[in-house]
């Protein structure tokens, strides 16, 4: 099983539509198995995945030692993708982590995902736009690392801060790889083409495909689908599905 954390330290740069949507085409277009772990106490991929609950076993669970990683997964409505839900209860489970300092605080994660390791090809983690010990649960757990990047003025805040923890990371987990930043929400005019331009100009690894920006993004918010299932047509969607293609190919 390959494990993906998607993470940036900004917000608003389409972490959890990329999660989804790369979870959706790997498991309906490739046929492969995927589980997708919520690992933002928001809750959003769990929406999207329609599996919110404060009523069932979520990430929190498996943090705290609660519950065990097999009784936390959800079926969604999409064939080969199961989900590991989250919710706010998120944000007191990392807490209790951070003062349980008698047990190995970031490898919880990564010991979880050993007992499903056979039952998936891939493991996405959609992670929040922060630096916590869930996060550096993911990037323990990690095979390779990407970040969504949407081009504004500050769209490279943190990078170097996302750096070093990846750095740190690779002390627990050598393996782990920063496999490309991926520009979204991308739209034709002058700021988008010379911020794309700067970002493949510098040391970080860039993905040749850019996720096109579209009003569809924002409506699929409403609904419990992926952006493939409700507007599998928009720009976005097929650049989606061009960027898994170029992933799978890399």
């Amino acid at each position: 099983m390959k494990v993906i954390a998607i993470i940036n330290m900004k917000g608003g740069c389409a972490k959890t539509t990329t999660a989804v949507n790369m979870a959706h085409i790997l498991a309906t277009d490739y046929r492969k198995t995927v589980l997708v772990i919520d690992n933002d106490k928001q809750g959003n991929l769990s929406k999207a995945c329609g599996v919110w609950s404060y009523d069932k076993p979520s990430l929190a669970d498996v943090l705290t030692g609660e519950r065990g990683i097999k009784e936390t997964i959800q079926e969604t409505n999409t064939a080969l993708l199961n989900a590991i839900p989250a919710n706010m209860h998120l944000l007191t489970a990392n807490l209790a982590v951070i003062k349980d300092e008698e047990i190995d605080q970031a490898t919880i994660l990564k010991d979880a995902l050993e007992e499903v390791a056979d039952a998936y090809d891939y493991c996405i983690i959609d992670c929040p736009p922060d630096i916590n010990i869930s996060v550096i649960n993911a990037l323990v757990a990690a095979d390779e690392v990407i970040i969504p990047i949407k081009i504004d003025g500050y769209a490279f805040d943190g990078m170097e801060e996302l750096e070093q923890q990846i750095e740190n990371a690779k002390q627990l987990n050598p393996k782990l790889k920063f496999r490309g930043c991926l520009v979204t929400m991308f739209y034709n005019r002058d700021v988008c083409r010379q911020g794309e331009d700067y970002l493949q100009n510098q040391r970080y690894p860039v993905f040749s495909t850019h996720i096109r920006r579209t009003e569809k993004a924002d409506e699929v918010t409403f609904t419990n689908l992926s952006l493939m299932e409700y507007s599998p047509r928009s720009g976005a969607a097929r650049d989606y599905k061009t960027f898994v293609k170029e992933y799978l190919e890399g």
